[in-house]
C-alpha cells in the first residue's frame, strides 16, 4: 500500500472515529461520569467509603477506555507487595493516564488532585466525599495542609497516588519530580511504587478535547524505599532521581528526557 493510500485511510479512520465519539462515545462516557459521581457521593455517604471511594471509578475508567478504543496492557503487577499502604507514583502524559490508573493499576488508593477539581460538577463533589487530598499549589498553606491531609490517609492504611511532576507534560517529555511526595515517603517509612504510563499523550494530550484510539501500557516497577538512600536531605535527592530513572527506563526515547524547567 502506497503512502498516499496509507493517508487516506488514516484520514477516513480519524473521521469515522470523530462521528463515532460525538454521537455515541462522548455521550456515554457524560453518562457514564455522572452516575459513577453519584455512586461515588452515595456510597460513601452511606458509610461505604473503603468500597464506593475505589471501585466504581475503576469500572469508569475502563468503560471509558473501551469508548475511546484504546486496548491496555499492563506489566509488573507482580512487583506490587501483598501489603500497603504505598505512595504510588507515575508520570502524568495526558487526561488518559487517569482511566489507566484506576482502571488498571489493581489496588485501592486515593488521589491527591489539583484544587481545580473540587469546582467540577458531580465529579468534585464525589471527589471530596471519598476523602480525596486537594493540593492548591499555589498557597504554600494549602500543602502544609495537604501533606498533613495525605499523611493521615497513610496513616490509616489506605496507598495514595501522586503525579509528582505535577501536571500534564506540554511536549510529552517528563518534567522534573516535585519533592513533596517523597518527603512523606520518607517520614512514614511507606513504599513508593514508580509507575509507568506510556500512550496517553497520543490519545489525549493537554489541550485537546477528541481522543485518538492508540494503544497503551502501563508498567508497574519494583518498590523502593526513601531509607535505602541514607539520610536527609541526599535521600531524598536520590529517591527522586531513582524514581524518575525507573519510570523513564520504559518509555520511547524521546519522552524519557527530562525537560529542564
Amino acid at each position: 500500500m502506497s503512502v498516499i493510500n496509507t493517508k487516506k485511510m488514516n484520514t477516513i479512520g480519524r473521521f469515522l472515529f470523530l462521528i463515532y465519539f460525538c454521537l455515541i462515545g462522548a455521550p456515554l462516557f457524560l453518562l457514564l461520569t455522572i452516575l459513577t459521581a453519584l455512586t461515588t457521593t452515595v456510597g460513601c455517604m452511606l458509610g461505604g467509603s473503603r468500597i464506593f471511594s475505589y471501585y466504581p471509578g475503576m469500572l469508569w475508567s475502563r468503560c471509558t477506555l473501551f469508548l475511546f478504543l484504546c486496548p491496555i496492557r499492563v506489566r509488573g503487577r507482580e512487583h506490587i507487595p501483598g501489603k500497603g499502604p504505598f505512595v504510588v507514583m507515575a508520570n502524568h502524559q495526558g487526561a488518559c493516564d487517569i482511566f489507566m490508573m484506576y482502571g488498571y493499576l489493581g489496588i485501592p488508593f486515593k488521589w491527591v488532585l489539583k484544587e481545580g477539581i473540587r469546582k467540577l460538577p458531580f465529579v468534585g463533589y464525589a471527589c471530596r466525599s471519598a476523602g480525596f487530598v486537594f493540593v492548591d499549589d499555589t498557597r504554600p498553606s494549602s500543602i502544609a495542609h495537604t501533606m498533613d491531609q495525605a499523611k493521615r490517609v497513610l496513616a490509616e492504611g489506605t496507598s495514595i497516588f501522586i503525579f509528582p511532576e505535577g501536571s500534564r507534560t506540554r511536549n510529552g517529555r517528563l518534567a522534573r519530580f516535585k519533592k513533596g511526595g517523597f518527603l512523606m515517603a520518607d517520614e512514614l517509612g511507606v513504599p513508593i511504587i514508580p509507575v509507568s504510563l506510556d500512550g496517553s499523550y497520543r490519545v489525549l494530550p493537554s489541550g485537546k478535547l477528541i481522543p485518538r484510539p492508540h494503544r497503551l501500557t502501563l508498567t508497574i516497577h519494583p518498590p523502593l524505599s526513601v531509607a535505602d538512600f541514607g539520610e536527609r536531605p541526599l535521600c531524598i535527592s536520590e529517591a527522586v532521581r531513582e524514581t524518575s530513572r525507573r519510570i523513564a527506563s520504559v518509555l520511547p526515547e524521546e519522552m524519557a528526557a527530562t525537560q529542564s524547567k
